[in-house]
């Protein structure tokens, strides 16, 4: 449903935001990049059918190269998800070390960030609920908060 207004984020407490993905170097080698594409849809399901793991939300897009905006409730949960042997990631990462390692076939990566509270500003104008926004609440702008610098309390 799109909010035919200007909409701002709010998320109670520190949060990570963990960018990950992948970048397919040779398209032909299908056999190395699609598994670990689909490793990745493994692990969002798993992270959306327990919420205790720590994910809040997650928004992909996918080309050549695959981004994926992930807000997590904290960096431990992050942590302890990558670490988990009963989790989707390990047996993923493992797999993919195995069989592609450094061949230069397929690109993985990731950037994690923690956000301390109120260290953050969002705006959504026409939009669904999306990113932040969909991972904590969303709130109509006004007054002070109509600017960058008033969301973030710095008029």
């Amino acid at each position: 449903m799109i909010i035919k207004k200007r909409m701002t984020a709010s998320i109670e407490g520190d949060f990570v935001v963990l960018l990950i993905g992948m970048r397919i170097n040779q398209l032909w080698k299908i056999h190395r990049w699609l598994p670990v594409a689909k490793a990745m849809g493994r692990m969002l399901r798993e992270l959306h059918a327990q919420p205790e793991l720590g994910l809040l939300n997650h928004e992909m897009s996918f080309a050549r190269t695959m981004i994926i905006v992930q807000y997590w409730r904290s960096m431990d949960h992050l942590l302890a998800y990558a670490k988990n042997k009963d989790a989707e990631h390990l047996p993923a990462w493992r797999e993919f070390n195995r069989s592609v390692g450094t061949d230069g076939s397929v690109g993985i990566w990731h950037e994690s960030y923690e956000v301390k509270s109120g260290a953050y500003e969002s705006i959504y104008s026409n939009m669904p609920a999306f990113g932040l926004g969909k991972a904590g609440s969303l709130e109509s702008i006004g007054g002070e908060r109509e600017s960058a610098a008033g969301r973030l309390g710095r008029n």
